[in-house]
């Protein structure tokens, strides 16, 4: 039978359907589409959310540590004090405690054990830092050691947002799976007998 006898012949080609628009997909689920548009959602959260947060937190905590440098360098100043006793060198080196001895502002003698460098006589002056009230104390944070906050603070803060998004977003994927599998089995439940049983006839 040749080609213009064959029954097909005549009839006319099927029209070329047009390639379905984004979104249109009639395999793409509702959980696809609620999938799809919470990682857009996720995806405007860390362009948008995480630099905010980073810098918000960065600054709120550099600002917090400057008060702190400003009330500690009003609060503690340096004295000069001596060493009431050699200090021994050490097996590794570095500082070693040791008793000194220096006059506050009221001149009155005080004393108070510090960290002083191995090796140094009896005698020796020392700088050390004082409160108020003339005691022993640490030196007052300084500039650099706010920016440190500040940067350190940021960088949890932008961690802590990229974990968040990650989070919700496998707790999301894990939610929409559990539905899914149960669809699929609620379907296979009404499928499988009219399927199975084609092969008991």
């Amino acid at each position: 039978m040749s080609a213009q006898n064959s029954p097909h012949a005549s009839e006319p080609l099927p029209p070329r359907q047009e390639r379905a628009s984004k979104g249109a997909n009639p395999l793409r689920r509702p959980s696809d589409r609620f999938e799809s548009w919470f990682r857009g959602l996720l995806m405007l959260v860390l362009v948008l959310g995480l630099p905010v947060a980073a810098l918000s937190a960065g600054r709120t905590a550099y600002e917090s540590s400057m008060r702190t440098v400003q009330a500690q360098s009003a609060q503690r100043h340096e004295v000069t004090a001596r060493l009431t006793s050699t200090v021994k060198d050490g097996t590794t080196g570095g500082k070693q405690q040791a008793q000194v001895r220096w006059t506050d502002d009221n001149g009155t003698v005080r004393t108070g054990t510090t960290l002083v460098k191995s090796g140094t006589p009896k005698g020796a002056t020392v700088r050390v830092w004082v409160d108020r009230d003339g005691g022993l104390t640490t030196p007052p944070m300084n500039e650099l050691n706010a920016t440190t906050t500040g940067w350190f603070v940021g960088g949890m803060a932008a961690i802590g947002v990229g974990a968040a998004c990650h989070a919700a977003r496998a707790g999301m994927r894990h939610v929409l799976d559990r539905r899914r599998y149960a669809q699929w089995d609620a379907e296979w439940d009404a499928v499988e007998p009219l399927w199975s049983a084609r092969f008991r006839r």
